[in-house]
């Protein structure tokens, strides 16, 4: 049978045990899920395949033959490819469409003749074969989080790819795009292809997936078939132990208004924003991907420019004309893209915990370092983050730990109203958890929250009240028990039925 094989693959950073020989076979043909917690090792394990670490010990071998894969160049010619999970790292945003999913091929040959009309010819093929309705002429920094998702498939897709590594795939997808993407992966299976798939939505496990493979503390910790064994046994079998029941939130919040946004603007959607949450309120923002959710945060962040309408906090009125003035005021942007602009990964994880704050930590501009790091030392045990150490760089850790930093810097007690994007994207089940229970506790210390996502169960469990968002607009208010499934799904997509499980 052909397949890859990765045998008693160990690696340590340091002097801290990563790996720890870590056997699993994949088959040509069949999507293996490849799950564990933040932590558990995955990314470096699939980093390992790619290329882009070495391994310390073990082997990789296809159909038997062994690999030396010793960069990314050398796992592309053995028909290895990767769709990885920041999407913005892997495209040339001044390129085209075309340009970037051809732009391996001009790697391998730099002194080959480029044709942009032949390019374009067979990008618009491979786009038509595949059902990706995108133009091949557009700039890849023109297109959308799920558009750019769209390229990188099919950029793998354009090769003669055997294996391919899809990392968190429909997270900036939409119910649409994410059944092409199904599509797309069972025609790859009749071709032969070997899918690993690595995703912590268990339902997609489940309907996707024909193996699984639970990585623990860097150990396999349990390979079996997917319809084998129950979601809630991989769960715990993922964390260590069961985890309880899901309880909706249950309080009463103040009457209190905190923050209210009177026509502000948006840009993006050309549409305009009213809406008032108040004291110890968390109030979920539903909609789908291009609903313009984290347009609408960034708007009320004053992030475009100019702020067009009022922002009433404490009573008082603002126009933000930045961040700046939105950060002064007492609000602050968890936003999707954490890579991207929700922390600084070449900087340490104190530096990270303490930059909005330095002010707090400096006099006459010199900073105090030893109040800096005691800062940082407090907020680390507060929010469990693991790390080597504080100062460790926070590139290092895991997408759960960097996503408590995230939310970690803006923990002193001036910020007031807390906005934010699809903070659960990309974490395990067990930092999902923890970040919904801080954000729980924020609530209850009086802070306002505007929870933007798409995941619907955690917005009827976090949320006092939810408003639902279609095509920029606040298109239904939701309180008690209308606040469920079917409710929130005809609002979020204009009132068309679409059904989710299919």
């Amino acid at each position: 049978m052909k397949q890859l094989t990765i045998e008693n693959i160990s690696k340590s950073f340091g002097t801290t045990p990563v790996l720890k020989n870590v056997s699993l076979t994949i088959h040509a043909g069949e999507v293996h899920a490849l799950l564990g917690t933040n932590g558990a090792g995955k990314s470096t394990l699939m980093k390992i395949v790619c290329g882009d670490y070495e391994r310390d010990s073990g082997s990789i071998s296809l159909n038997g033959q062994p690999l030396s894969i010793r960069n990314p160049s050398d796992a592309k010619k053995a028909g290895i490819g990767i769709v990885v999970q920041e999407v913005d790292t892997a495209l040339f945003p001044a390129l085209s469409v075309s340009e970037n999913i051809w732009a391996d091929s001009l790697n391998d040959s730099p002194f080959k003749l480029y044709s942009s009309n032949k390019e374009r010819k067979k990008t618009k093929q491979l786009l038509e074969t595949l059902g990706i309705p995108l133009d091949p002429t557009k700039l890849a920094s023109e297109c959308t989080l799920s558009e750019k998702q769209l390229i990188l498939i099919a950029r793998a897709m354009a090769h003669d790819v055997h294996y391919l590594i899809l990392d968190e795939p429909t997270a900036p997808l939409s119910i649409e795009e994410t059944k092409l993407l199904f599509d797309l992966i069972h025609k790859l299976k009749r071709k032969g292809v070997g899918i690993i798939y690595i995703s912590h939505r268990m339902p997609e496990i489940e309907k996707i997936s024909d193996r699984f493979t639970i990585l623990r503390d860097g150990n396999v910790h349990l390979t079996a078939e997917t319809k084998a064994i129950s979601t809630d046994e991989i769960i715990a079998n993922m964390v260590g132990s069961a985890i309880g029941k899901k309880k909706n939130r249950n309080r009463i919040g103040t009457n209190h208004t905190l923050f209210r946004a009177e026509d502000v603007y948006v840009p993006e959607t050309r549409k305009t924003i009213n809406l008032l949450l108040n004291q110890g309120e968390i109030i979920g923002i539903a909609g789908l991907v291009g609903a313009g959710k984290s347009e609408t945060a960034l708007a009320l962040f004053g992030a475009s420019k100019p702020q067009k309408g009022k922002i009433h906090l404490h009573n008082r009125t603002y126009r933000f004309r930045s961040p700046g003035d939105a950060i002064k005021a007492g609000v602050c942007l968890i936003p999707e893209e954490r890579r991207q602009t929700g922390i600084l990964l070449d900087f340490s994880l104190t530096e990270n915990l303490t930059l909005p704050s330095l002010r707090r930590h400096s006099k006459k501009g010199l900073l105090n370092r030893k109040k800096e790091e005691s800062y940082a030392s407090s907020q680390i045990n507060q929010l469990g983050i693991k790390a080597a150490s504080a100062q460790e760089p926070i590139h290092y850790l895991s997408g759960g730990n960097q996503q408590k930093a995230s939310i970690g810097k803006w923990l002193y007690e001036d910020q007031n109203v807390f906005l934010f994007d699809e903070p659960t994207k990309g974490i395990d089940v067990k930092a999902k958890a923890e970040v919904l229970e801080l954000i729980k506790l924020l609530a209850d210390e009086g802070k306002g929250i505007l929870y933007f996502s798409s995941e619907i169960d955690e917005l009827l469990e976090i949320s006092d009240k939810i408003l639902v968002m279609y095509d920029g607009e606040i298109t239904a208010t939701l309180t008690g028990d209308d606040m469920n499934h079917a409710s929130i799904m005809q609002a979020a997509t204009g009132g068309k039925a679409i059904e989710i499980n299919s």
